[in-house]
């Protein structure tokens, strides 16, 4: 370490070599470097005091010394201070004939200063605090108020995530009936790379709307089901408050498209709305499903019959975009006697709400076109998909043979994308694990396409329509 010191105050401070010892100040942000005892290259005795010019010593952000020298002997002595200062305004306000009210505030303040600052060195669950007593507050503020100063004073209009703030605007003011038309061209940078673009026709033409009949080529399904372009991914009761599921049930009724349930069934609020539902059926079988001696949950046929009326289609959930491979968990003190309803559970909640990882009534693809079968018959000939978030490719592979093999396919595949959003995920899932959109929608396409699945021209003669859900904020989205 002597020697790396030496070499880099050669490099650095063009000075001869000394042997310095290095001290951090880890509070004041400053390196120093003191000498140690000894003869310089002339072999004359150097002083405890290194050069000038041998003193590295950083700028601190800016920060005064006394912040940076701020301890509880500091706090104690500006309270000291603060309190002699309360003693004698008094009498000089009295004197002067000045408004009492000063002597108020300075000791208000003194004594809300000494408050916070003895509270601040008794805790234990703050390090910051306990050592920087009443100044180490301020790092709490400027953490808690980052955010807004970033959305307000820094960030550009198409750089945040998960939505730019052109993306949000474009959302308020077409769900507030606002004009949302913009003046002067694009904002965008339609040189940078990754730049995208539709290439237009110099011929349009009119054209009708445009809808998907879910199950049209399955002889099986004898319930097809007319979607609209656009829908409402899955998003559960639960998750969202029942304000928020009424809202969206209500928007999807007057917009003409269905509202996926999400795997927590279908709540009071889901039907009250009034809109197509998609009966979004996870692992724990939420509203078609109980318990079983081991306490797992297990499909109930005459359950799922019971409350099949209620959806248009169903979909067979094998992962979300959002954690994919990952189970989900419901805190008891969340279940409320509405959720607990939707969802089959006892009321009040002794446990937390687990959703596993996998399935129970199907562990292969084989048995997967056999569930599916059974949801179809269940439910009268109604269309029934499955929801996934692309993981191993040959394994989806492996579920497109088996449709091929037993002659039983879904009647749609949602793709979800790893970018997609939930409730709570842990941030390993969320970040780094599944497909994105793009790239798992394409890929699943290709291999229907190679199968015969689906058709690569008119995709009305596809026996599987591909569905796909991950951010579509506008008609560009799509």
């Amino acid at each position: 370490m002597t020697m790396l010191i030496a070499s880099l105050s050669k490099i650095a401070f063009n000075v001869p070599a000394r042997r310095y010892r290095a001290t951090l100040g880890i509070c004041s942000g400053r390196l120093r470097l003191s000498s140690a005892a000894g003869k310089d290259h002339h072999g004359n005795d150097e002083s405890e005091t290194p050069p000038k010019s041998a003193h590295l010593r950083s700028e601190s952000a800016g920060l005064p010394d006394w912040i940076e020298h701020w301890s509880r002997d500091g706090f104690r002595k500006v309270g000291y201070g603060l309190g002699a200062t309360s003693l004698i305004s008094a009498p000089l306000v009295v004197a002067t004939g000045h408004d009492p009210a000063i002597t108020a505030i300075l000791a208000s303040t003194t004594a809300a200063y000494w408050y916070f600052g003895l509270n601040d060195i008794k805790q234990k669950g703050q390090t910051i605090r306990r050592n920087f007593p009443v100044l180490g507050n301020m790092r709490y503020l400027l953490e808690m108020i980052r955010p807004e100063i970033r959305q307000y004073f820094v960030e550009g209009d198409n750089e945040a995530v998960p939505f730019t703030r052109s993306q949000r605007t474009i959302v308020y003011e077409r769900a507030k009936g606002i004009d949302s038309t913009m003046p002067f061209g694009t904002r965008r940078d339609s040189s940078a790379v990754g730049y995208e673009w539709a290439n237009h026709s110099i011929f349009p033409t009119k054209i009708r709307e445009q809808r998907v009949v879910m199950g049209k080529n399955n002889p099986a399904t004898t319930q097809p089901y007319s979607a609209s372009l656009l829908n409402i991914s899955a998003m559960s009761y639960g998750a969202l408050s029942d304000r928020a599921i009424l809202a969206l049930s209500n928007g999807a009724r007057i917009g003409g498209f269905y509202h996926n349930t999400g795997e927590g069934s279908m709540s009071q609020f889901h039907k009250e709305g009034g809109a197509d539902l998609v009966w979004n059926i996870g692992t724990g079988y939420f509203g078609c499903g109980g318990f079983a001696h081991d306490g797992s949950r297990v499909f109930d046929p005459d359950m799922f019959t019971e409350n099949i009326p209620n959806a248009k289609m169903v979909e067979i959930k094998l992962s979300q975009g959002a954690k994919p491979g990952h189970g989900g968990l419901l805190p008891k003190e969340k279940i409320s006697r509405e959720i607990a309803e939707a969802r089959n559970l006892p009321f009040p909640a002794t446990q937390d709400c687990h959703s596993p990882a996998r399935h129970s009534a199907f562990s292969t693809p084989h048995e997967l076109c056999e569930f599916i079968t059974r949801l179809r018959e269940l439910s009268g000939g109604k269309p029934v998909g499955m929801k996934l978030c692309m993981g191993h490719p040959e394994e989806f592979v492996g579920l497109v043979r088996a449709f091929v093999e037993t002659g039983v396919n879904p009647d749609f595949i949602t793709i979800d994308g790893s970018e997609g959003g939930t409730g709570a995920a842990p941030p390993e899932f969320s970040n780094s694990v599944g497909t994105p959109l793009n790239e798992g929608l394409s890929f699943a396409h290709a291999i229907l396409v190679g199968v015969g699945l689906r058709d690569p021209v008119d995709k009305s003669k596809s026996k599987v329509a591909l569905i796909a859900s991950g951010k579509v904020i506008s008609g560009w989205s799509m």
